[in-house]
């Protein structure tokens, strides 16, 4: 998730993995995938950066994720995983 801020300065989360489209003319205005608009004061330069910001969070914790732990689901049907020691 990122955090943005609307017109009237509330924040709130959103999940970049659902932004259609960011348009500036001169508001920033993120167009989600299901139609909704989101008008926000951050600049689309910044909420760009958010998101490749939020992106390599994901890819870094993925990268922690033990590549040796028992890749077979469990006896309750979740797969085992555990944080890499380094």
């Amino acid at each position: 998730m990122i955090v943005v801020t609307r017109l009237n300065t509330s924040r709130f989360a959103i999940n970049p993995d659902l932004i259609e489209r960011i348009q500036e003319n001169p508001d920033t205005v993120l167009i989600m995938l299901n139609g909704a608009k989101y008008v926000v004061v951050e600049p689309m330069e910044e909420v760009i950066e958010l998101i490749a910001q939020f992106r390599a969070r994901v890819v870094s914790t993925a990268r922690t994720l033990d590549s040796t732990a028992p890749t077979g689901p469990t006896s309750d049907g979740t797969l085992p995983l555990r944080p890499r020691t380094v």
